[in-house]
């Protein structure tokens, strides 16, 4: 299993180490597995990176609070703000498709049901 390029980026955002990160994505890549039931595909990679955010995050409030320092910056904030960023664009995208679909139908389709009263 390999582990995502963004793994050492959210290590040092969360103020964890890379080796702690790593066990972090393994747990979540297992619980991912585990709910989705396969160990490929678009919804177990976005279950198991939101996981592994999560537990980037509990884990370093943990050790911020152990050591009573600030608390690092979280992370997941960003992650699900990109989810919904993406979504947005492909929703948008959709809606354009079917405006120019309608658009082109009611310009043509009069004309063919035209000739074919003729």
């Amino acid at each position: 299993m390999k582990a995502p390029k963004i793994l050492p980026w959210i290590a040092k955002k969360a103020g964890i180490s890379e080796a702690l990160a790593l066990k972090l994505w393994r747990r979540a890549a297992g619980e991912a597995e585990q709910l989705t039931g396969k160990c490929d595909g678009s919804e177990y990679w976005g279950l198991a990176v939101e996981r592994f955010i999560d537990l980037a995050d509990e884990e370093a409030t943990q050790q911020h609070a152990a050591a009573q320092l600030l608390p690092a910056p979280r992370v997941d904030w960003m992650w699900k703000h990109q989810s919904r960023m993406s979504l947005l664009s492909l929703m948008a995208a959709q809606n354009a498709y079917r405006f120019w679909q309608h658009t082109w139908q009611n310009l043509y389709l009069p004309k063919e049901m035209q000739n074919r009263a003729a």
